[in-house]
């Protein structure tokens, strides 16, 4: 499998012009771009995924709905639409529009995981509310999640409060606040 290209970014997240696998851009820590959206139903509740023990970074926690790298080229919106089709899908014909997606707000981080693997990321959050979802309708990708469940705000809290689930508080404190004021 070809290894994702990713657009390397400055200090203040604006491209470069230089491409590099996704691995090379983790290895020198070099500044790029994910998404994080969180699925919401119409009971409130947030899906999380289970990561896969597969995964280099946080295997096994729970995570929000989405997360993934922006492609070479991608915007944020068209990367968050690739990565739900990739992670997570309906088993019911069900498709998502840009036009569905709630642009919450974007922040940066850095962080060394390992001597192989330093983030230095720009994170733009999104909230994709839609109706009719359950975890019983939902196919996930096996290689990336090993399982779903949806969430109220309060469970997701008290899974924070036990380390259960990985760090994006900024995220989760935003979706708490969102939802508290629908």
């Amino acid at each position: 499998m070809k290894e994702e290209l990713i657009d390397v970014l400055d200090e203040h997240g604006i491209k470069t012009g230089q491409v590099l696998p996704r691995k090379e851009v983790h290895k020198q820590g070099l500044w790029h771009r994910i998404i994080v959206v969180a699925i919401v139903n119409e009971k409130n509740e947030v899906l999380l995924q289970q990561r896969s023990v597969n995964k280099d970074k946080n295997p096994g926690m729970w995570d929000i709905s989405v997360t993934g790298h922006l492609s070479a080229g991608q915007d944020s919106l068209t990367a968050a639409t690739r990565e739900i089709s990739e992670e997570v899908s309906v088993s019911l014909g069900y498709s998502v529009e840009v036009r569905d997606f709630r642009f919450m707000f974007s922040y940066w981080k850095e962080e060394k995981v390992n001597e192989e693997h330093i983030d230095r990321q720009f994170y733009d959050f999104f909230i994709l509310r839609q109706k009719g979802l359950s975890a019983n309708n939902i196919r996930f990708q096996d290689s990336e999640v090993q399982a779903i469940k949806f969430v109220s705000i309060n469970e997701l809290e008290s899974m924070r409060e036990q380390g259960l689930v990985v760090n994006r508080d900024e995220c989760y404190e935003e979706l708490a606040a969102y939802l508290f004021r629908i």
